[in-house]
């Protein structure tokens, strides 16, 4: 059999335990059709076979990112991004050049804000004020947990005297009986994304529901290229699969569409967002996704929901108090009994449940739950998911094996690993749980599966960067335990775990004969670079399906 595409002279690491390095790859229709030495895939050269040379560099499985916002983040890439910036002057003079090239928005977005970029001082609607009083302004934490917005924002949303909200969201207010401008959780700060009109892309996390009032024809449209620019992104940087963490029906739609249009560079999971004011008649819904996207490109039959926010803004739910907080540890977003009896019901219809759970409450719950829908309906091969577990409790992690749960962590995350700043998550923390925190290694050493991902766009998308903050984050205190991994743990955090969390390890995740033809060419040989130069290997090439959907120049 011909073949379409033929990569040769690479440095193949396959993650296929049987066959664990290659040469040479062949690929016809999408598939894998040989793997192995370079005279061999040859053979399947014909004369209109596109042929690749790879001269060394590493040719992996496409990276699978695990957990993921597509639709936000393709439209977070038109705001200002301010990551690594410091200091007020340096801010301010970014934020007003920012809008005054963007005249017509009717609200300025500034993302990757973190909570100490003022050397202690934290953000309130004075301190906005003075960097832009005349429009609408409003700065978004890195993890999407937190906004500040100025008085003028306030205004016009009619926040500035407060709001009653649900568990875990807060509108924090000031002596003088008005709103500081910190608006905790997405019932504090929807308003403002609905007001600014992009409520849309952020409808899977915020609601779960659909755009209401339909979107017309042109709205329709944007939304598709926010999502295609999403997706662009993804492959540039290696990512042939997405697991996204919020959904609905409307980003299922958008997504057949593309994929339609032959547009689709990326395969996507898209959940059900289960929230806590839903009943358990609304899973009817997450099973009518599952029974309607099924295939390779599009697929759903996942439940996604929250237990708690973040650590950084006190909205992460503890099992003891906030170090810096005595007597407070959070609130769950959902009560046990509620939580466990959609677990139960999800788990009883055969669908896959992954939670957002930062502090070590959140995970026990979660785990409670899991182990109570085993009990319920017998237990399966469902791999159940727990995402993040920035904290844990030492009696919970030997749990993730005995349940067959998935731990979804992010290399990104850790504060001092990336791009995070060390506080205030350190000191939210206290010096006892440190050694609990972002405890990558010991999931691994219990025997569990443990997927990495960047949870983009809370942190950069860059694999890369995340496999070298796998391998090199230094722990907070020199006592405390390393949580690093191997490169071959990373990489397979990122390929075949990925694959093994959707249940699709027959087809993904590996270079192998017969597999799905998603591939991921460096621009160097890791194995042969320094850990401290892995972040500036690129990938020069990204195969979908047997497609190039990423090529350096293109």
């Amino acid at each position: 059999m011909n073949a379409d595409l033929i990569i040769t002279g690479a440095s193949a690491l396959t993650m296929d335990p049987q066959n664990p390095k290659a040469a040479a790859v062949a690929i016809a229709d999408g598939r894998i059709i040989e793997v192995g030495t370079d005279n061999a895939v040859m053979a399947h050269a014909g004369p209109d076979t596109r042929i690749v040379k790879a001269n060394g560099a590493t040719l992996l499985p496409g990276f699978i990112e695990a957990h993921m916002h597509l639709f936000g983040g393709g439209a977070s890439l038109k705001h200002l991004l301010l990551t690594g910036t410091k200091g007020f002057d340096a801010i301010c003079e970014k934020v007003q050049a920012h809008a005054k090239a963007h005249p017509d928005a009717k609200v300025i977005y500034v993302q990757g804000v973190d909570y100490d970029m003022l050397d202690g001082q934290s953000f309130d609607r004075h301190i906005l004020d003075r960097m832009i009083a005349d429009r609408p302004l409003a700065f978004v934490a890195f993890d999407f947990h937190t906004m500040w917005a100025n008085t003028r924002l306030l205004e016009d949303v009619g926040l500035l005297k407060g709001k009653q909200l649900g568990p875990g969201n807060e509108i924090v207010m000031g002596d003088d009986g008005l709103a500081t401008g910190e608006l905790r959780e997405v019932e504090a700060f929807g308003p403002v994304d609905i007001y600014a009109g992009e409520q849309r892309s952020g409808l899977g996390l915020a609601t779960g529901g659909e755009p209401d009032p339909a979107p017309t024809e042109q709205e329709r449209a944007r939304d598709k290229a926010d999502i295609m620019a999403g997706l662009k992104w993804c492959a540039r940087h290696g990512i042939t699969s997405i697991h996204n963490m919020d959904g609905n029906l409307y980003t299922l739609d958008l997504l057949k569409e593309i994929e339609a249009d032959g547009n689709l560079i990326c395969r996507v999971k898209v959940p059900f967002h289960f929230k806590n004011f839903m009943g358990l008649e609304m899973l009817n819904k997450a099973s009518m996704m599952h029974e309607t996207y099924q295939g390779d490109w599009v697929n759903s039959g996942m439940v996604k929901c929250f237990c708690d926010g973040v650590m950084e803004g006190f909205t992460g739910y503890l099992v003891e108090d906030y170090a810096d907080r005595p007597g407070y540890h959070g609130e769950p977003l959902f009560t046990e009994e509620q939580m466990t009896a959609m677990m139960v019901e999800a788990d009883r219809r055969g669908l896959q449940i992954a939670v957002h759970s930062c502090g070590d409450g959140a995970v026990r719950q979660v785990l409670n739950g899991y182990e109570a829908a085993q009990k319920a309906n017998g237990a399966r091969d469902a791999r159940h998911r727990v995402e993040h577990i920035e904290l844990i409790q030492e009696s919970d992690i030997a749990r993730f094996k005995e349940l067959g749960a998935i731990a979804s962590m992010q290399p990104p995350h850790p504060p001092g690993a990336m791009d995070f700043p060390v506080e205030p998550a350190k000191t939210r923390i206290g010096p006892d749980r440190w050694h609990l925190a972002y405890a990558w290694r010991r999931m691994i050493d219990a025997g569990a599966h443990v997927v990495f991902s960047s949870d983009w766009p809370v942190a950069r998308i860059d694999v890369l960067a995340g496999i070298h903050a796998a391998l090199t984050w230094e722990p907070w205190e020199p006592h405390l335990p390393r949580q690093t991994v191997t490169l071959h743990e990373a990489l397979a955090g990122y390929t075949i775990e990925g694959a093994y969390a959707e249940h699709a390890e027959d087809r993904k995740g590996l270079i192998k004969k017969g597999y799905l033809a998603d591939f991921v060419l460096l621009s160097g040989d890791i194995e042969a670079t320094p850990v401290t130069d892995i972040p500036g290997l690129t990938p020069v090439m990204t195969i979908c399906g047997g497609k190039v959907t990423h090529e350096t120049g293109n």
